[in-house]
């Protein structure tokens, strides 16, 4: 069955492509994706699967045409590797974005408002609002969270605005403190967005939100609700959510070229009826 409601996220048009690929400056292209981890770590107990499937090394090394291949395997939605979540992910007193009945998601797959709705990219202004950088210090610590004050000073500090349509990526330096300190069990303590900071994000008609951490503050601030940024912006806004990016190659070069705006190309794999992707976001300077 097609997926049904949704779209292209609200606010990114042709206009507004053209717009962001007026953007670009140098030509220079970033991955925001961090590497797909594959070993078991407190924030990944369930890593994803990679091996080869070719011919053993003996046959291999034989004389003629070989090819070497592989198989993986991978929980969307875990704590360490980058991933898109689509609009049907979050499901809230029975239903998803814009009052999609549940029951649209079953155990065969997501009949409605699933990651398909975005196979042709999500393409747009990327803007990034380094909150580390503004308070001085190298990361958030787990259980810290940015309100919108945060972002509304670090848009003064680096000189930039969020518009209508942008996909706006916040930095809680989640990615830096784990490969500096090691990994955590960041389903327990994590740095996020306060959920009242999401009224920003109404306000500005932001497209997408991304982040380097899982955007939601662990413990939660909203009692009974462990998630209440991904409530309010993925089922309450219909915004598409990134979650554990990674920042620490972009951020030298923004601030080289003391530009926090750029070309941002979003490509999900087609999943036809997920509930995310995998993803690599590339940002164009």
């Amino acid at each position: 069955m097609p997926s049904t409601g949704g779209g292209a996220p609200a606010g990114i048009t042709p206009a507004t492509v053209l717009a962001a690929a007026a953007e670009v400056r140098s030509g220079l292209t970033v991955s925001l994706s961090s590497p797909i981890e594959t070993d078991v770590a407190p924030d990944d107990p369930h890593p994803a699967g990679h091996r080869l499937t070719s011919r053993p090394e003996s046959e291999a090394a034989a004389t003629g045409l070989h090819f070497a291949t592989d198989q993986f395997s991978m929980n969307v939605h875990g704590d360490a590797d980058s991933h898109l979540d689509a609009l049907c992910h979050v499901v809230y007193n029975g239903t998803l974005h814009g009052g999609v009945p549940a029951s649209t998601v079953t155990s065969g797959g997501a009949t409605a408002l699933s990651v398909d709705l975005v196979r042709n990219g999500i393409v747009g202004r990327g803007v990034l609002l380094d909150i580390p950088r503004l308070r001085g210090v190298p990361w958030l610590e787990p259980g810290d969270h940015v309100t919108a004050d945060d972002l509304r000073a670090a848009e003064a500090a680096q000189a930039v605005r969020v518009d209508a349509g942008d996909i706006l990526l916040v930095r809680v330096g989640h990615r830096r403190r784990r490969e500096e300190e090691g990994p955590w069990d960041a389903s327990r303590d994590r740095a996020g967005l306060h959920p009242a900071a999401m009224e920003f994000l109404a306000e500005r008609r932001v497209a997408v939100l991304g982040g380097d951490g899982n955007n939601d503050t662990a413990p939660s601030l909203t009692e009974g609700v462990d998630f209440p940024v991904h409530v309010l912006g993925i089922h309450a806004l219909g915004l598409y959510f990134m979650d554990y990016l990674r920042f620490e190659d972009l951020v030298p070069l923004c601030e080289d070229a003391d530009r926090w705006s750029f070309l941002c190309v979003v490509a999900p794999l087609r999943l036809p009826e997920a509930t995310g992707s995998p993803v690599n976001p590339i940002a164009v300077l």
